[in-house]
Order: C-alpha cells, then structure tokens, then sequence
C-alpha cells in the first residue's frame, strides 16, 4: 500500500541523512518532507520546525524541497483549503495522556458531560486545560466539541483555535503515541482532525493514517471503528477510496444480525454519509433494514432518528415495512426527541408520505408546549408535516398561531411561509386570526425583498384561500420585474406557478373590486387551474362521481341532460353542470341559448376535505366561493352525506333535495319517476307534495296543466264541427 511505502521511504531517507553515503538519499528525503527548511534527523522524525531535542535547531541540509505525493491519502487538497493549518511541537503546554491507565469510565463520562455543556471552544480549551490526565477517546472528544462549535460551511469560524499551546500539545501527544493508541481513539482523532480541517500533508494525519491502515490490515477493528474510520477517509478522499472497499469488505464478512445495536446505527450513519451514495452496497442495507424491523422496539429517540434520516439520505423507498414500525416507535419518543430529533423524523414521515394517527395524537399533546421555546425549524417543520398529509390538529395550529406573533421576528423568510401556508391549504383561521396577519404583513412590508420569489408567491397564495387578501402587494407581484425574478428562479415558471398567479388574479378581480392596480398580462395566465404535479382542484373522485351519474340519469329522465368535467371561461373545472331557463325548465346540456341559470355540482370525495375533519381543502373552498361570484348555484354533495344512502331510490331522493329543493314529483315511486322537461306537453318543475306551500304552488300547477290540456282537446274537436 501507497502508505506503508512512504513509511519505509521516511526511514530509509532517515538512514541516508545519517551515514550520507547513499546515492539518492537525498530525493528520498525531499520525498518525505513538505516545507522547505531542512531539520535534523529528530525533526524530521517528528515533522516539526522546531528540533524537539535540541529546542530550535534548524539545521539546513538542502534549500530545494520538494512535496509528498500521497494519492491514497487525498483526492483533492484545496478541499482542506479554508481554514486548514500545519500542527507544530512548539507548544508550551504539555499534559499527560494516559494509555496504559485511563481514567475510569465515570471519569470520562463526567469529562463528557462537562464538554457537551461548553458553549465555546474556549470552554473546551479551559476544561483540558484543567484536566492533567485525558485518554485518548477523551483527547478525541475534545477536538470533536471544538469541531462542533467551530465548524463553518466554508472551514472554521475561528482557525485561530487550532493555534492554541493546548491543542497544540494534544496534537503532539496523539502523534507522538499514534501507535500506542486503542483503535477507538485512534479512529476518532482522524474523524476529529479531518473535521478540523487539518491539513492532510501534516506528519499528524499521515501518522494516524499510516496506524489505521495496519490495524486495518490485521483485521482487529470491530464494526464501529470500521464506520468512524470509512467516514474519516470518505472526507479525505471520497467514496472511491481504496481503503474505503477494504473497510467495506470486513463489513460485510459479517450478517447484520450479528451486530449490536450501536454497530447497526453506525453502519447506517456510514453509509448516509457517502458511502452507499449511488446505490452502493443496496444487498447490505436490504438485510440491514430487514434485521431493524425486528429490532425497532430497543431503539432509543436518537436512533430512530438516525435511522429514519438514512433512509431518507439512502432513498431507500423500498423500506416502507421500516419506516411503518419505526414511526410506530416514535409516537412513545415524541416527548423525548430533541429539536433536530424530531425535525429527523418529521422530514422522513414527508419523505415517505407515511402518517399515523397516534403519532399525531402524541404531538398535540407535545408540541403546544414547546411551541415557544423549541427551535424554528422544528415547529416549521411541525406545520409543513401537517400542511402536506392534509391534517388539522387544532390544538398545534392554535398554539403555533399565538407563538408566531411573538417569535416571527426571529424566523427567517422561508419559516414563515412555510409556518402560515399549512393555514391557507387547510382553510382554517385561527382564533387570533387578527393578530397572526398584521404580523404576516408588518414583516411583508419590512423585509418583503428578501423573500426568494416562489415562497413569496406560496405566501400570499394561501392567504388568498382563507380570504386574506394582501391587496398592498399584489401590485408588486403583478409587476413584470417580479415575473422576470420568477423566471430566473429555477427551472422557471411552471404551469402551478402560472396558475397560482392566474387565481391571485381571479380573487383580486372578484373579490377586491377596489383594486386599481396592474393586471396579469394574458400570456402568463392558464385556460385550467389543474395541473399534473401539484393542482390548484382536486380531481373528482371516479367511483363517487359514478354512482352521482346514475342517480342524475335517473332524476334528470336522460344523460344529456347535465354535462361533465366542464371547464368554465373562469378556468375551474365543475365535475356537473346542469343548465336552467327563466322559469326554472331545465335544459339540454348542449343547450347555449336563453340559459338563465347554471347550476355546479361539487363532487366532492375524501381528498377535498382533511383527513381528520369535514373541513373542505382551502382550494376547494376558494373554488366554490368564486363559483357563487360568478353566478352559479354551487350544490354540495360530500361523500360523507352520499355514503350513507342506501339504494337508487335514496339517491335519486337526496338529489332531489340537494337540486330542487323546492321542486315536487308527481310520483312516490322514485324508482318508475322521471323528471318532466320543459321539451314535453306537460313539461314543469314538480315539487315536494308534503310541503304546505309547494303543495299550494303544485296544486295551481297542475290546474294550469289541466287547462292547457282541454284547450288542446278543443282544438282538435273544433274542425270535425
């Protein structure tokens, strides 16, 4: 292997610096080193620029230099670039780091929990201070907090850190003793280091490279020290690492269901890191995620979210058995999960599309507790769970309500949409209705240019849908600079994005007749507010819509006398149309002349309602209230009433009611009846005969019929007389 070579060439170079007779030794050693400046044989032993032995000694032994190429070590240098450094022996400070007689395990753990509570890397840096014995899986915890607080999305916050005489020392001692280390620790320190950004060309990390690769070699790392050391390398190099399919290979010497607990979650957390990217090692976590389902009931709050959050990582959409038992197990750990826990959780359960009604039993009993001291993003993605598999839990809607009056301030753009559009798309209003909209619009008018487009749109959108209408920035959008930002944004404007500002357009026209401000231009509108991906109308439901076409046929004495699926000049869709004249006849379908009356029919299945209550969607319910501006009789049918009907006749009757509720038949039995068109001799809109009034106006009816009838009589005996 590449590292056990440059190993043997540091100790060959070492022995031609020292006899000065071999032809060569000089190559080797510019080989072995980095900087420029030539050390004695015990500086170069130990990588420093400062002679260990002799204090300062900076013997020149050459002045070209070149560096060490260790393709095995890193695929790309200017990876470590931001913020990496060059560990040196300077330091001042020295303690004692114990091997052969570690502090106890009470000792480290009480070690442990004094890290987890220091909220600077200062604090880190006091308690080592402090400390006069650390073992090694101690020296690797400290370096791991400091990696914790100091990490950066381009390199560390504070680079200076790594400068410090205490981690200076600490560095030096697990370089110095690379050999003596347990594996545990040793593997640790790597992961530490690489996380640190420290520079991988430093005599530390080729050192502790160097050791995990022939500890590796002879095959004694348990699973755990496995994954920490493949996570190590996966940051080095990538997931093409040779070293990587070694780890790989002894992982896989050994069935899932041998492993305990911990090497399981370790093995997920691995391969979620990189190295089951693209599909690798799919045979390995089939049996993996087969042996968790057996095992999910001993998994701690921490686990089933590493878990749930790798499956995610590892599209593992073939796992739904798994993610079923692990949100089972969730619904005890709700309480216990932590902020990023349960964010975990709650993005697989979307992921997956899985909800489960205990669950969301355990949250409403959780979440109004915490809705003011939990983090943003957790109660962010509370709502969106809610918002995206159609539950409303009015205990967590009212209770994130009133929190995000008081904390919205602090939210960022994203939060907040993302907070208020599960109100709009559930068409609930919360009882601080007031409150919650004059803080949406405070923050709209404060900080309106940071919203990216879409989520800005998405915003004032679901305001729409529960008759919030942000009339004061419906301009802005409208504006073809907005549209043009829209464009830029992705993959462009879409065609929900096109509805979307086509119904904005609708309810401001329709509803706010005393907006003046610009229009949408016509190409940026939609002749259909359904869409294949993400529709603004929820399809009619096929099997209730098929028994609703019987009962019409039956009502109506034909199927061309009510049309489908018709799409209106206002862009909705009616699953039924059914057409009146002045005096209330109804009309052919295919009728266009002298229609005074257009009556919808809304269909609507289970998918237009939450799931837990009769509520309907905010797009269905926006759908109808524009209906009715526009001039139709909307007529409701939910499936919640149709379900209960028990044969045709119920049905036809129900109809009746829900259609003419001020019609009356002329026969009982509603199974040999027909409606009577206005295209026949007795053509008239019968009604109910148990209604007092209608039976007044039916009786006169019929009397009407009766003389309308002799006079037809007459006029045929006339001309025989």
């Amino acid at each position: 292997m590449a590292l056990k070579l440059v190993q043997r060439i540091q100790k060959l170079a070492l022995v031609g610096q020292q006899l000065r007779c071999l032809h060569g030794a000089t190559w080797l050693l510019r080989l072995s080193m980095r900087g420029c400046e030539s050390m004695c044989p015990m500086c170069l032993w130990t990588g420093s620029r400062r002679c260990v032995a002799n204090q300062g000694c900076h013997h020149r032994l050459w002045y070209d230099c070149g560096r060490m190429k260790l393709t095995t070590i890193v695929r790309d240098p200017l990876h470590f670039s931001p913020g990496s450094v060059c560990l040196h022996r300077d330091a001042t400070h020295m303690f004692w780091l114990s091997l052969q007689h570690p502090p106890d395990m009470s000792a480290e753990q009480a070690f442990a929990d004094h890290l987890a509570r220091c909220s600077t890397s200062r604090q880190v840096l006091k308690i080592l201070r402090s400390t006069e014995t650390v073992s090694d899986t101690m020296a690797a915890a400290v370096l791991h907090r400091v990696a914790d607080l100091e990490q950066g999305e381009d390199g560390l916050l504070d680079p200076g850190v790594l400068e410090k005489d205490v981690v200076k020392a600490l560095c030096f001692q697990l370089e110095r003793d690379s050999t003596r280390l347990s594996n545990g620790g040793l593997v640790s320190a790597l992961l530490a280091c690489t996380r640190l950004y420290v520079d991988p060309w430093s005599t530390l990390m080729v050192r502790l490279i160097s050791e995990s690769q022939e500890r590796l070699d002879r095959g004694h790392m348990t699973i755990s020290h496995l994954c920490t050391l493949a996570e190590a390398l996966l940051a080095l190099e990538g997931p093409s690492c040779e070293l990587i399919q070694q780890v790989m290979q002894q992982v896989q010497e050994h069935e899932p269901g041998d492993w305990s607990l911990q090497e399981l979650i370790s093995v997920y957390n691995m391969l979620q890191a990189g190295v089951g990217e693209g599909g690798r090692y799919q045979d390995l976590l089939n049996s993996m995620n087969t042996h968790a389902i057996f095992i999910t009931s001993r998994l701690d709050p921490t686990s089933v979210s590493k878990v749930l959050n790798a499956l995610v990582v590892l599209k593992q959409t073939q796992a739904m058995p798994l993610v079923v038992s692990l949100c089972k197990q969730s619904v005890r750990h709700v309480p216990h999960f932590s902020d990023e826990e349960l964010t975990f959780v709650l993005g697989a359960l979307m992921h997956f599309g899985h909800s489960d009604r205990f669950f969301v039993e355990a949250m409403e009993k959780h979440i109004p507790h915490v809705t003011f001291t939990a983090h943003a993003e957790t109660i962010t993605k509370v709502m969106q769970y809610l918002g995206r598999r159609n539950i409303l839990s009015l205990p967590i809607f009212d209770a994130v309500a009133e929190s995000f009056v008081y904390r919205a301030d602090s939210y960022s753009t994203s939060q907040i949409a993302r907070q208020i559009m599960p109100f709009g798309k559930l068409g609930y209003l919360p009882p601080n209705t007031g409150e919650v909209f004059r803080k949406v619009e405070a923050i709209l008018y404060s900080r309106f240019t940071q919203f990216q487009p879409r989520t800005l749109l998405n915003l004032l959108h679901s305001c729409t849908l529960i008759e919030r209408f942000p009339v004061n920035f419906v301009a802005k959008v409208f504006n073809p600079y907005f549209i043009q930002q829209l464009q830029a944004q992705g993959t462009g404007i879409d065609r929900i994005v096109l509805a979307q500002l086509t119904q904005l357009y609708m309810t401001v026209k329709l509803e706010c007749p005393f907006y003046d401000g610009p229009s949408l231009l016509h190409k940026y509108r939609v002749k259909s507010l359904i869409t294949r991906v993400r529709s603004l109308e929820t399809p009619v439901d096929g099997h209730l819509y098929s028994c609703v076409k019987n009962g019409l046929v039956d009502l109506l004495g034909g199927r061309a006398y009510f049309a489908s699926q018709v799409l209106t000049p206002y862009c909705y869709t009616l699953d039924v149309e059914i057409k009146l004249d002045k005096e209330g006849y109804v009309l052919p379908a295919s009728h266009t002349d002298d229609i005074y009356k257009r009556i919808a029919l809304c269909i609507d299945g289970p998918k237009r309602f939450s799931v837990n209550t009769r509520r309907l969607l905010g797009k269905e319910a926006i759908k109808q209230r524009h209906l009715r501006l526009l001039g139709y009789e909307v007529v409701q049918i939910p499936f919640y009433e149709f379900e209960r009907l028990q044969g045709q006749g119920e049905t036809v009757q129900y109809l009746h009611k829900k259609i003419f509720p001020h019609s009356y038949r002329l026969s009982w039995n509603l199974r040999q009846s027909k409606f009577i068109h206005k295209n026949t001799i007795l053509g008239i809109i019968l009604v109910d005969l148990w209604h007092p009034v209608a039976a007044a106006q039916g009786l006169l009816n019929l009397i009407g019929i009766l003389h309308h009838v002799l006079q037809l009589i007459l006029q045929v005996l006339e001309p025989r007389k």
